[in-house]
């Protein structure tokens, strides 16, 4: 058994048994992936992945815990040119970071700003998806940390670090009725309107829908999105009300909106760092986690990578999350 044949069916199931796309990945052939996965299953003495011809049609029982395992000990491998990389220099290696639009584009360029300033050799490496999808990265190991608000808790094999609470805003153009009401604004008037707002399972959509059903209300909802800024340039052409983060506001590039206070009306959503159990910390990487979220330092997150599935939660019981 090669490392080499484990790294092939594992990447053969990721590209979803093609094999041809899992050669071109790897930088070989694909009849060599063909016969370094024949030869293991050989070896083993079970298949692997069930065929039709010379098709691969789906993994089978014995593959998926033998795919499993394989993971794994690819991790470990990488976790062992980590450690060495972090006792040779412990300044220069690499990090990868998985997040939404919201995240990348508002949340964390200062933090990586002053991060590239301490760490310049350090290559950063930055993935934008759904929550879901982000997840699924630093779950098989393409990424270092999921950075999302909503999705992250579905993969069971990830350490969930809250960083800190947010809530929304409504955007209108300046002079819009909202703007001009006596009172604080409230979901019965929004719900007079044709609303512009995040994609189902983007940046705490889930809680606005929450807080419309609660009041027995139906939001008109014409057009979602994933990235705010696609959500302001329709506001901006009049196709109707924005909902977006707080933090997606800029107060200069935004100057034709108004932004009208919501945190009333929606509960607050909080924002997470996802972490592969089994991790080995590199030294910048406790750093960044700092940066991003001051509370998370050394001690505590190393006491939630140690705790059991699921009971890191119990770890942040006590601490009073920052507000973006």
């Amino acid at each position: 058994m090669k490392l080499q044949q484990l790294r092939y069916i594992w990447e053969v199931k990721r590209h979803r048994l093609n094999v041809s796309a899992t050669a071109q990945s790897l930088f070989t052939s694909q009849p060599g992936v063909s016969k370094q996965v024949r030869l293991l299953e050989d070896e083993l003495g079970v298949e692997i992945f069930a065929r039709s011809g010379k098709h691969l049609t789906r993994v089978t029982p014995a593959g998926e815990a033998i795919i499993e395992l394989a993971g794994q000990v690819l991790r470990l491998t990488e976790n062992i040119k980590d450690v060495a990389q972090e006792y040779s220099n412990e300044r220069r290696g690499s990090m990868a970071i998985a997040t939404t639009h919201t995240q990348a584009r508002y949340a964390l360029p200062p933090v990586i700003a002053e991060f590239t300033r301490q760490y310049p050799d350090v290559a950063l490496h930055m993935q934008q998806g759904t929550p879901k999808q982000i997840a699924q990265m630093v779950s098989e190991g393409q990424a270092d940390f999921a950075i999302a608000t909503e999705s992250l808790e579905l993969f069971t094999d990830l350490i969930l670090l809250p960083c800190y609470r947010w809530n929304r805003c409504v955007l209108v153009p300046r002079g819009h009725p909202l703007t001009r009401l006596g009172g604080a604004l409230t979901l019965e008037a929004l719900a007079d309107y044709a609303l512009v707002t995040y994609v189902f399972g983007f940046t705490g959509r889930s809680q606005l829908d929450d807080a419309f059903k609660a009041c027995g209300l139906e939001p008109n909802v014409v057009l979602t999105a994933a990235d705010a800024d696609v959500i302001k340039t329709y506001v901006r052409l009049g196709m109707g009300v924005g909902i977006v983060a707080d933090m997606a506001v800029d107060e200069a590039q935004d100057d034709d909106l108004v932004a009208l206070k919501a945190d009333h009306l929606f509960e607050s959503s909080t924002t997470k760092i996802g972490i592969r159990r089994g991790t080995f910390m590199r030294g910048y990487m406790y750093d960044f986690l700092a940066r991003f979220a001051p509370h998370l330092d050394r001690d505590l997150v190393d006491a939630a990578l140690a705790a059991g599935p699921r009971h890191e939660k119990t770890l942040f019981d006590d601490i009073c999350l920052p507000e973006y």
